[in-house]
């Protein structure tokens, strides 16, 4: 393979325990009780689609007034402090040096996303840096996956998708792309259902390095 699609949190970046912790201080401020499966519901979902369900769950607050609560939480912890995963920068660089196409499909919007991968150094080497908010969908619809090779120029079975969460991994293979499951903690108790159906799974991007060398990826 050589046309990759990443996620960004919990595959590139080491931001799941904050884009996690964001999410559920808004229920938690509100008194809003949820079930424990509640971070595999929403984290495919986006800033946009994750604050519609807030209100169905009964924050008393709107749609608008949610986001911008996440916004606040989020941005600061984006822009300065979030890491990049174990050997996620020298993976992308070698990548894009043997002239691979890279790409990024995540939930977070830009005012996240960009700065993060600016300040990692990486932004650059990505062709498309794409947040869900650019396809007014989530990655919860297999039809985002289409539309995201349309975009790229390749039949969506030649891209390979990467994701540390089972929805999207299962989405995407849906929609036809090959997928790479990625370890992150916060899906940690899903790895199993994940080795099963992803094509491959990673438990961090040297070994992903190690797939693409020996040609089995």
């Amino acid at each position: 393979m050589n046309t990759f699609l990443f996620d960004f949190d919990g595959t590139l970046v080491d931001s799941m325990p904050t884009f996690v912790g964001v999410m559920l201080r808004v229920l938690d401020e509100n008194n809003i009780p949820y079930e424990k499966d509640i971070v595999k519901i929403i984290t495919p979902l986006g800033y946009d689609a994750t604050a519609k369900y807030y209100v169905e769950l009964g924050v008393p607050m709107s749609a608008e007034e949610i986001k911008t609560q996440f916004h606040k939480y989020a941005v600061e912890e984006y822009s300065y402090h979030i890491p990049a995963k174990a050997h996620v920068i020298d993976a992308v660089r070698e990548l894009k040096a043997r002239g691979c196409d890279l790409n990024v499909l995540t939930a977070s919007p830009h005012p996240m996303l960009d700065p993060c991968l600016k300040r990692l150094g990486i932004y650059d080497l990505f062709t498309n840096v794409w947040s869900c908010d650019d396809f007014a969908t989530t990655k919860a619809n297999p039809e985002i996956y289409r539309m995201a090779a349309q975009k790229i120029g390749k039949p969506v079975e030649e891209i390979c998708f990467l994701d540390d969460n089972y929805n999207a991994d299962k989405t995407a293979k849906e929609a036809g792309m090959k997928v790479c499951g990625v370890f992150d903690a916060s899906s940690e108790e899903y790895q199993e259902e994940m080795k099963i159906l992803c094509d491959w799974y990673v438990y961090d991007f040297a070994e992903l390095m190690q797939l693409t060398k020996t040609g089995i990826l």
